[in-house]
């Protein structure tokens, strides 16, 4: 059954939906170590299969603490960009399965990580972070969780940074702005987001 899936998703280049309900199907498998195959899944040498395994993981993350790790180390560095696509998915399902309020203490710990994968997952995967619970009533903490990382080395990071303020700014323009007036705009790494946030 596997290998017919594994088979199936292969022949699909792009796109989510195809891994998530192939990843749906398998849990409601009660008979199978749904860690075991996310762990032998995410040595696959197709990215489908690092998709799935992650997909699973982001899945079974909120109750199993080794999951959430695999998320945070593992995948984190996953070359493929479809991958680190679906870390950032998983991300969010964990944060919306807890709570994103009671997610806080994670969310402000894979900010913080030397992984700029990690950074990337949750600032991508919370998007658009004012229509998530909590973060709609208060747009000031997702501005202030967010911007710290505006001078990563990363540009792919910072790119995800810029989109995600100029998100929050649709509503929120005058919160936005009063985090930017404090920004070192002659900073070119800085002025990188910036322009993102205001184009």
């Amino acid at each position: 059954m596997l290998s017919s899936i594994i088979a199936q998703l292969k022949k699909v280049e792009h796109g989510f939906k195809h891994i998530m309900e192939a990843g749906d199907e398998l849990m409601k498998n009660q008979q199978t170590n749904h860690f075991n195959l996310a762990v032998a899944l995410l040595s696959g040498e197709s990215y489908q299969e690092r998709m799935l395994g992650t997909y699973l993981l982001g899945l079974l993350a909120p109750e199993n603490r080794e999951a959430l790790r695999l998320l945070e180390t593992k995948v984190a560095a996953d070359d493929n960009w479809r991958v680190q696509e679906m870390l950032a998915k998983a991300i969010d399902h964990y944060c919306q399965a807890k709570g994103y309020e009671k997610s806080l203490p994670d969310i402000r710990r894979w900010l913080q990580s030397s992984s700029a994968n990690v950074n990337r997952a949750v600032v991508e995967g919370l998007r658009v972070w004012t229509r998530r619970p909590y973060f709609k009533d208060h747009p000031e903490v997702a501005i202030g969780l967010i911007s710290p990382l505006k001078s990563k080395e990363s540009e792919y990071l910072r790119k995800s940074v810029g989109n995600a303020l100029r998100d929050i700014s649709k509503k929120n323009a005058a919160l936005v702005q009063q985090e930017t007036d404090t920004w070192e705009l002659g900073d070119p790494v800085i002025a990188f987001v910036y322009k993102l946030i205001v184009k």
